[in-house]
């Protein structure tokens, strides 16, 4: 049976449009039909771009009529999610204040997508500041998971993981200071790397100050996909050089040859959190997959997760109550601040001498896993302990903000160390609530973030994709 367009994989696409099997055209009409299908029960996509989108694509089928050298992602959907600059379109960044807030030119992630022949077919809802594990906001409102109602999407790229494992483009731009990709990922079943300090050139040109150091060495720009053999497609474009970041670092993305077999760390700490079945199953699976693909699979006793993940949010959150607090109270929906008021009493931002000791104190940190992952290039860790949770679980006080945020010590802490982690699913669930897939999380050497996608595709490879298992319950 023939699969419709809107189902195939970025490197399906690449290759067909690239041979001229499929134009982009073909491709674009079909995930944008998919979009106008699918979105208004998402509301994942909050601004259209069916038209300019179209556009492109017979500009690019032109290109290749006439013999132009064709990008990596030639005819490839995508969608960018509204916290990040794309020319002539508003970065609300889901706060009501920024409707008209329209960026003079791309960022840099926008401009290396579109210069590896992307099609930007749409842009993906996030939270209010792009500060909540969950979508919702009172601009464009609130983002649905395609596995149902009973379970967030996610966030803060919820609607770039909703958007993508609905077909609504192959590709999902998003980005990520403490969890962004992973946890939309792990929401929906996606695949995404949150890349490590310096991978992916950063900057808005709409901005009219500097983001504070914390969010500079913690904040990444990244993908989520469907498959992950799509991430060592895109990646590569994705990461390309831009001056406008003095501080990317221009690696390629395929690293050395590692030794074989791969020695690869294993654990399921969750510290004071409970380990639901599920997830320890999950993270089983993740272990027999690597250790069938012919690595050697150790359990380990990984450095303290639970200070370090603590001692960067609460950096962080001491950093963002200076720099962004006075716009959170001024332009912020009364949900959002009362959800920032719980973040700060669950977590009290460290301030004055102490946050810059703790700033300081991150080299510790991240000398400890560096040694680690010297002898483990790769480490499979939980994500979450406990399944995803429902829509607007961290408005619900002091036990919502824990199962969101305090259980997610092994999201911040790599953001904190600026390693890179990868989130691939591993397991559907059939929970009292309804189906809902798990995600486990692999971290890597700093710059292999091309040795965790290898895993997530032996992984992916074992359990298959989760869209097929999604698409099957819901076509």
């Amino acid at each position: 049976m023939t699969k419709p367009l809107w189902q195939l994989d970025a490197v399906e696409i690449s290759a067909r449009t690239k041979s001229a099997e499929l134009t982009a055209a073909e491709v674009t009409a079909a995930a944008i039909t998919r979009m106008h299908d699918q979105n208004p029960t998402l509301n994942a996509v909050v601004e259209d771009l069916s038209d300019e989108a179209m556009d492109r694509a017979r500009a690019l089928d032109a290109d290749l009529a006439s013999g132009k050298p064709t990008g990596p992602l030639h005819g490839v959907p995508v969608t960018i999610k509204v916290n990040v600059d794309q020319k002539g379109h508003a970065t609300t960044n889901g706060v009501t204040a920024f409707a008209n807030e329209i960026a003079p030119d791309d960022a840099p992630v926008v401009a290396n997508l579109l210069r590896a022949g992307a099609v930007v077919i749409g842009r993906t809802n996030t939270p209010e500041f792009s500060f909540r594990a969950d979508t919702d906001n009172p601009l464009h409102g609130r983002t649905n998971n395609p596995w149902g109602d009973h379970v967030s999407p996610g966030g803060s790229s919820g609607g770039a993981a909703s958007a993508v494992m609905a077909g609504i483009g192959a590709l999902g731009h998003g980005n990520d200071i403490g969890g962004s990709l992973r946890f939309p990922a792990a929401a929906t079943g996606a695949v995404t790397v949150k890349p490590g300090l310096g991978r992916v050139a950063a900057w808005n040109p709409s901005q009219k100050s500097e983001r504070g150091m914390l969010a500079q060495s913690m904040s990444v720009q990244g993908l989520i996909a469907r498959s992950a053999a799509d991430l060592h497609l895109s990646m590569p474009a994705v990461i390309a050089p831009d001056a406008r970041d003095p501080f990317h670092v221009p690696l390629p993305w395929r690293g050395a040859p590692p030794d074989a077999p791969l020695r690869v760390g294993f654990t399921k700490e969750t510290y004071a959190f409970d380990l639901h079945s599920e997830v320890s199953k999950a993270l089983d699976t993740a272990r027999d997959a690597l250790a069938d693909a012919g690595h050697v699979v150790e359990e380990i006793t990984p450095p303290d997760i639970q200070e370090s993940g603590l001692a960067g949010y609460r950096a962080l959150l001491g950093e963002v109550k200076v720099l962004m607090g006075p716009d959170i109270r001024a332009y912020g929906s009364p949900t959002i601040q009362a959800i920032f008021d719980e973040y700060f009493e669950q977590f009290p931002p460290y301030e004055g001498e102490e946050l810059l000791r703790m700033m300081a104190q991150r080299s510790h940190y991240a000398r400890e896993w560096s040694l680690l992952l010297d002898r483990y290039p790769l480490v499979i860790t939980p994500f979450l302990p406990q399944p995803f949770f429902a829509p607007d679980r961290d408005t619900e006080g002091g036990d919502g903000v824990q199962e969101v945020l305090g259980s997610a010590l092994w999201s911040y802490a790599m953001n904190f160390m600026g390693l890179p982690a990868g989130s691939v699913p591993t397991r559907l669930a059939d929970l009292p609530q309804g189906p809902q897939p798990i995600n486990i999380q692999i971290v890597g050497q700093r710059w292999r973030e091309d040795l965790v996608v290898d895993a997530c595709v032996a992984i992916e490879e074992r359990v298959g994709r989760m869209c097929d298992k999604l698409w099957a319950r819901t076509e």
